[in-house]
């Protein structure tokens, strides 16, 4: 799926770079550094698409650090919506993508 165009940019509204930091320890530069980073794995969030579409993504930081992140596109940039360590379950698929 080809719908991160580069280079990237990114939007980040208040609420949710603190709300990713508070409840998760995640930094605005970790979840921008797994879209530079291979394998990335995304996949469209239809459960969550009600009014704009929506899109999940596995990825890893520049330290090795995987993470899940939430995010849509708003006009061509990358805004974050959450941003967590990946589960046990979220980990075994990303290691046995190709």
């Amino acid at each position: 799926m080809d719908i991160l165009g580069q280079p990237l940019a990114f939007d980040w509204d208040r609420a949710n770079h603190d709300k990713n930091w508070l409840k998760h320890k995640v930094r605005s530069s970790e979840c921008e550094q797994i879209f530079i980073n291979n394998p990335l794995i995304v996949k469209e969030d239809d459960s969550h698409s009600k009014s704009e579409q929506r899109f999940q993504a596995l990825g890893k930081t520049n330290s090795g650090r995987k993470l899940f992140v939430a995010f849509t596109i708003r006009k061509h940039f990358v805004r974050i919506i959450s941003a967590r360590d990946m589960s046990r379950r979220e980990r075994r698929i990303y290691e046995e993508a190709p």
